[in-house]
């Protein structure tokens, strides 16, 4: 069953609808003096077809943009014209405001939904600003069922929740530099640590490695579900004495198998002859115990002296040499299983430190694993997947840079959702990142893009982004984004909210640095007068 909500009373009016107008957008005629800002929420009353009835519904809609045009005040006058009509008084300015329908909230079979009107508004029908408590059922939720991400920009006083299940069709989070993506997917890890949620974050510049302590490095009730994933190699951003739960992350060369050491040399398939000698290498060493990657370089270095397969083993060494520069090799391999997977954990793997090769050998052999243990149902919870600085590891296909972790990321992206592996994908360039995975996720939170190629490229991977939307993009505040996709009822423009965790990522206060800096060297900043500078033009 179908039903309309009841309509609150004691509507505050303020505009009025002119000229032509559709279901799906209208402009209205508003005052002068107190008129709704851009962002800003109104309604208009309508009568729909709700559950096989006619009903009056109040159907939301959204200022899109407000403009004001004069006859009078033409810019064929010139100046002194427009003066003698500004002293005589002279003012026939109208305010119009673009409205966006947005759609009427309607309960069905027991949950909420929004519908979108079929019939357009008469001009001169009546314009009401939205009451709060209408707005609020737009963007809320059951505590359960929703994440807190912040306030209406244009309402501070309206809460915004996310849904929960829109995570199940994967999730872009899209910004330029400081414009606030870290901070905002620290929000989101705040609320999925809230929720019980198992989380894996690969974070290549330590954002997300001080999760476990609060503003002022507390520990807070979430603290012991963090855990801080390291290799001993990694000359990382924070020393680990600063951080909480720091578990060593390496892998075990000798538990390679003869493929995956081939995969890992970028040696391509049709190299038969220079995959089976490394084969053969390896099954060498394995009858006599364990062994390291030199002991492997040093049998391929014999092999290439002698007998039929000494040219092929010359090449394997070459190619197996550059192995050396992937810093996560060690004694043992940490498990994905029971340590880094485990229910209700956010394991944040600090690559901060390790060069590319190294970061992206890890991206891959820890994924796979994620996505090994759920599609084979041997992991029964499910599990988000953030990838910050997501271009680095699923490059566009155009891009020269070919990546280990790429296969994989693509993979999850297109069959994750079935066996509950959901993807938050974190990028400033979205340009650069492969559209395929872009394009699979079907929310986006994006912030502050002035880029126009990386403009280009979201509008590219979102089908319901629409231009306005896109035109807002650059105007965006720090901190301020635009919400679209199953994550929320309708495309909302919020202010995020602030994070209890500390941000691991922020940028370095030079102002206070250089102060310091003054003080131990007892220096004493010299100040310099405009007028002085100039007098020596």
């Amino acid at each position: 069953m179908l039903v309309a909500y009841a309509q609150p009373s004691g509507l505050k009016q303020v505009g009025r609808i002119v000229e032509e107008a559709r279901p799906e957008s209208f402009v209205f005629v508003t005052s002068k003096r107190d008129y709704p800002p851009k962002y800003e929420y109104v309604v208009v009353r309508s009568v729909e077809p709700v559950g096989g009835e006619e009903r009056e519904v109040l159907v939301l809609c959204q200022v899109r943009g407000v403009l004001s045009r004069s006859s009078a005040y033409s810019s064929r006058l010139d100046l002194d014209a427009l003066e003698r009509l500004y002293q005589a008084g002279i003012d026939d300015a109208n305010l119009l405001c673009v409205a966006r329908t947005l759609g009427f909230l309607a309960e069905e079979d027991g949950r909420e939904v929004v519908l979108m009107p079929r019939r357009t508004f008469p001009p001169g029908t009546p314009v009401y600003l939205a009451p709060d408590e209408l707005v609020r059922g737009f963007f809320s939720y059951p505590p359960d069922e929703g994440l807190y991400i912040g306030t209406l920009v244009s309402r501070r006083s309206v809460p915004v929740y996310l849904s929960v299940n829109g995570f199940r069709r994967h999730v872009a989070v899209i910004a330029q530099t400081g414009a606030g993506k870290s901070y905002t997917v620290g929000v989101i890890l705040e609320e999925l640590m809230r929720l019980g949620a198992t989380a894996v974050v690969i974070d290549p510049h330590a954002d997300y490695v001080f999760l476990s302590r609060d503003r002022e490095m507390r520990r807070h009730q979430y603290s012991d579900r963090v855990v801080i994933f390291r290799n001993p190699s990694s000359s990382g951003r924070y020393d680990p004495s600063q951080l909480d739960n720091v578990v060593e992350l390496t892998v075990k060369f000798s538990e390679l198998s003869p493929e995956a050491v081939a995969e890992i040399a970028e040696i391509p398939e049709r190299w038969v002859n220079i995959r089976k000698v490394i084969r053969a290498a390896i099954e060498e060493l394995r009858s006599k115990g364990d062994y390291e990657l030199e002991d492997l370089l040093e049998e391929l270095k014999r092999r290439s002296r002698q007998g039929k397969e000494a040219q092929y083993a010359e090449r394997a060494y070459n190619h197996l040499v550059r192995l050396r520069r992937f810093k996560v090799f060690g004694r043992a391999t940490t498990p994905v299983d029971g340590v880094i997977l485990r229910p209700g954990q956010v394991s944040v793997l600090d690559l901060s430190g390790l060069n590319d090769a190294s970061q992206d050998y890890i991206v891959s052999w820890v994924l796979e694993e994620v996505f090994r243990l759920r599609s084979a149902g041997q992991f029964p919870w499910p599990v988000f997947v953030v990838v910050e600085e997501a271009h680095r590891f699923v490059p566009a296909r155009s891009q020269e840079r070919r990546t280990m972790s790429s296969s994989i990321i693509r993979t999850i992206a297109a069959e994750g959702r079935k066996f509950g592996v959901f993807l938050i994908l974190v990028t400033q360039r979205p340009s650069r990142i492969d559209p395929d995975a872009l394009s699979q996720c079907n929310s986006q939170i994006i912030l502050r893009i002035t880029n126009p190629h990386d403009q280009r490229a979201v509008a590219e991977a979102s089908e319901r982004l629409g231009a306005e939307l896109m035109d807002d993009l650059p105007g965006l505040n720090v901190g301020e984004a635009v919400i679209v996709g199953e994550l929320t009822r309708v495309p909302v423009v919020v202010k995020v909210r602030r994070r209890v965790t500390r941000e691991g990522g922020a940028d370095i206060d030079l102002v206070e640095e250089l102060r310091k800096a003054r003080e131990r060297l007892n220096l004493a900043p010299h100040r310099y007068s405009a007028s002085s500078l100039l007098s020596d033009v």
